[in-house]
């Protein structure tokens, strides 16, 4: 790739700390070739452990010191609040019993239980009836603590025993290093800064509250070990009940595992548990753990924030009820994780498998395995009261007699949140490592050829790590290692099933094998470059048409609009710098001319020069192909665009598949479909079209990026979702009136009207490929595709009841639509 000026030499990263046995050591700054015949001398955050059939003396000895709690494993001096004391479990139960939010539920549901008796005619009448409605309202309010007691008790993370968490750290840590057998790394400044505001909150009495990106069951392993080792306090880690299975669960709770349901429905008094217990937490100074993302991520990229929890945190200190508390992000980046193969069956559409201890502890799948490193950072913790007095601050000052200006207005309530939530994860981004084999796994699949040379593969490798810091992302350092030694140790750790190697050549070559599961690791990075790939998607509109550098020029104004609508349908896919469209698209341009990837035409501003509201307003006239990027082969171009290619034919497929929704027969008009069978048809869809060669990336039919297109298609009104928290009644879908394809007279769909349109504007910045310059492809043999899928989908959901008028829908007493999402595009 040609060079620019992301081609300059690093600068100085604070080195990773490294923790064995009792000392604390820093990796040097310049690299040490390490001795090849003794891999365990190779440091990292968890030391290296001596294993039974090795050395078994070695073995018994470190389970002795564990046991007996020897020097730092006594876990004695812990900056935080007391935990791990007999009695521990049984104090947090009483205080959570005791919170005046949990009681005044209590009596409410008790009065409320009373009242529909009472209307009943259950409490008699005359004289005894209030006799009986004092023994009745007791009985009650008896019966509701008892509830209480037994939720509270089954929630409640268990820091019993000091000699548990001694045994569990030994045995996590066996684990954990023959699984990661480089250990884990964490940055030396940060975690000296997590000491000190520990330290202070201590003081102070405030929680530090975790918020980690979520991609692997290791995620809390990790977290609980770093703390265990530094001397942190151990949080509470919020978790999925899930997990609570036998045996396992009962560790997980007594090392930290605060228990709660997936869903809490209506039930009044498991919310207002939830939320006393969290208050208690906080109000004590007890430290807190909660994945942001809420699950794990199965795609490699961040998620969307999930607001459920973190609604909970910010209610505690808004109310006042807690004075502050404080936030630290935390990303946590593997070279390997090892649960990737199972995230590729369930993106196909497997079943999620019940989680069991066989599964988590196998030996073919943990214990034996060469996963590289962990690398966790944490970014500059801060405070949540300053952060909401912040917030109130500016909207005040913008808006002074708008509802947000009210602290405790739900607008005000749902703003913070979201704001909240996209900070947490901009700061998580912005200490985020790329890992070497993110850098590899991103190299194979932005290749327009099936393989690459060692020495290609050096130096793409080398330009990208160039480019990430130039983007102000980090790349993972081996203390100043080669990059071809780099490259040997992420190959070796991401296996022959993922990159293959052809070494019978004048060069080796390395090709992609399982293109689907190294997008895990590609889609690592490209929150890096996110700005890039949508110019350049953008861009190839008119790229791909070919022809003079002047006919592949696109106006300024064609390339705001294409760029508008691309971050549109990506929104739920992507984080976006917070300055604007317009100057985010202004400074992209500009970085991109920088680097010698496009020229720019300038012209004098239509209107005032200082007034960036318009598009007009800058003087870019238009942008192009430099001339340099094209005697590269377009190489530079052609990456951004590799990026985000994968997310525009997915959403394609998805919009594809809508057409397939038109109902078949007048009479079916208005019919409603089952909202998964409907997201599986586009699937199904999708393989088809990706093994008859009108899909180029098979990752394209994964069903999280469909359903975030299902997601984007009901807020823009295209859908109407039907939603149902009953198991009975499934949520349903139907095209929106304004947007159904009319069929001609033949029973065909017509390639016309405004879902088409939609679907052509996707599909400007699709990848050329078989047939594709010819539209008649789309309009001919994938729409009768679409269509024939459709119609199965609706012979189907008649059978099986789905599809009914309002008639049948009344006969059976189904309940009413939850609401119903209208917005036009």
């Amino acid at each position: 790739m040609s060079p620019s000026k992301a081609d300059v030499p690093p600068p100085a990263s604070a080195p990773d700390l490294d923790i064995l046995g009792d000392q604390v050591t820093i990796h040097p700054g310049g690299y040490v070739e390490p001795p090849p015949q003794d891999e365990a001398s190779e440091r990292n955050l968890v030391e290296h452990m001596a294993r039974f059939r090795e050395s078994p003396l070695d073995f018994l000895r470190e389970v002795s010191l564990h046991v007996s709690g020897s020097g730092w494993r006594a876990y004695d001096q812990v900056i935080g609040q007391r935990i791990y004391y007999p009695g521990f479990s049984e104090n947090m139960k009483a205080m959570v019993m005791r919170t005046p939010m949990l009681q005044k539920r209590i009596q409410d549901l008790a009065l409320r239980r009373l009242d529909a008796e009472e209307q009943q005619g259950l409490l008699g009448q005359g004289p005894e009836k209030e006799k009986n409605k004092g023994i009745r309202k007791a009985e009650i309010q008896k019966s509701l603590q008892e509830v209480a007691t037994r939720l509270t008790d089954g929630m409640i993370c268990k820091f019993e025993s000091k000699r548990f968490i001694r045994g569990a750290y030994y045995l996590c840590t066996q684990l954990l290093t023959r699984a990661y057998h480089q250990g884990i790394h964490v940055s030396s400044e940060e975690v000296l800064r997590l000491r000190s505001v520990a330290e202070t909150a201590t003081k102070n009495k405030h929680s530090i509250i975790f918020l980690p990106c979520h991609r692997s069951h290791v995620d809390y392993v990790s977290l609980q070990l770093i703390c265990y080792r530094l001397g942190i306090a151990l949080p509470t880690v919020v978790s999925g009940d899930n997990l609570k299975i036998p045996v396992l669960g009962a560790f997980l709770q007594n090392a930290g595992a605060m228990w709660i349901r997936r869903s809490f429905g209506n039930d009044a008094l498991y919310t207002t548990l939830v939320q006393s217990y969290i208050d208690t937490l906080l109000q004590n100074g007890y430290n807190i753990e909660c994945f942001i993302e809420g699950g794990r991520s199965r795609t490699g990229k961040l998620l969307s924030p999930k607001f459920g929890i973190l609604s909970f945190l910010l209610d505690s200190v808004l109310s006042g009820r807690v004075k502050d508390a404080i936030i630290c992000p935390v990303s946590t980046q593997y070279d390997k994780v090892v649960e990737t193969e199972s995230y590729i069956s369930e993106l196909l559409g497997r079943p999620k498998p019940q989680e069991n201890l066989k599964d988590l502890l196998s030996a073919s799948s943990v214990l034996s395995l060469k996963l590289g490193r962990v690398d966790v950072r944490f970014h500059e913790p801060w405070s949540l009261r300053t952060f909401i007095d912040e917030q109130r601050a500016r909207v005040s000052a913008a808006r002074p007699s708008s509802a947000l200006s009210n602290p405790l207005s739900p607008e005000s309530h749902v703003r913070l949140l979201r704001t909240l939530g996209y900070r947490v994860l901009s700061d998580i981004n912005a200490v985020s490592v790329v890992m070497p084999t993110a850098l590899i796994g991103t190299v194979l699949l932005t290749l327009r050829g099936r393989g690459v040379g060692k020495s290609e593969l050096i130096r793409r490798v080398e330009w990208l790590s160039a480019r990430v810091r130039a983007k102000g992302g980090r790349v993972a350092h081996f203390a100043g290692a080669p990059t071809s030694t780099i490259i040997e140790r992420g190959l070796d750790v991401l296996g022959p099933e993922l990159v293959g190697t052809i070494d019978d050549l004048p060069e080796t070559t390395y090709y992609a094998v399982d293109r689907f599961q190294l997008s895990f690791y590609r889609n690592m990075t490209i929150h890096l470059f996110i700005s890039e790939a949508l110019v350049c998607a953008a861009m190839y509109t008119k790229v791909k048409q070919g022809g003079g550098p002047a006919n592949q020029r696109i106006s300024f104004e064609e390339l705001y609009e294409q760029v508008r609508f691309l971050s549109t349908i990506f929104r739920g896919e992507f984080i976006y710098p917070t300055a604007g469209l317009l100057s985010n698209l202004q400074r992209t341009l500009i970085g991109l001319e920088s680097d010698g990837v496009v020229a720019l035409g300038h012209q004098e501003p239509l209107n005032d020069r200082n007034d960036v509201s318009r598009p007009e307003s800058h003087d870019i006239a238009f942008a192009e192909l430099s001339s340099a990027e094209r005697k590269i082969g377009r190489e530079n171009f052609d990456f951004y665009n590799f990026l985000l290619w994968p997310f525009v034919e997915s959403t394609w497929l998805g919009a594809v598949s809508l057409m397939g929704l038109t109902p078949p027969t007048s009479s079916q008009t208005g019919a409603w479909l089952d909202v998964r069978q409907t997201q599986e048809t586009a699937q199904l869809l999708g393989k088809t079209l990706y093994h008859q060669g009108d899909l180029s990336y098979f990752e394209a039919v994964n069903k999280e990026t469909l359903k975030n297109a299902f997601q984007l298609f009901e807020e823009e009104g295209i859908i109407v979702v039907r939603k149902s928290s009953s198991k009975i009644t499934p949520s349903a879908v139907r095209l929106a009136p304004e947007w159904t394809p009319q069929r001609d007279e033949k029973g065909l769909i017509i390639a016309q009207g405004r879902l088409w349109d939609f679907i052509e504007n996707i599909a400007k910045s699709r990848r050329e490929g078989k047939n594709r310059r010819d539209g008649a492809t789309v309009s001919t043999r994938v729409l009768k595709l679409a269509d024939l899928v459709g119609r199965q989908l609706f012979a189907s959901a008649i059978v099986e009841g789905v599809s009914e008028g309002p008639e049948a829908q009344g006969r059976k007493g189904r309940r009413k639509s939850d609401g119903e999402v209208h917005a036009k595009l």
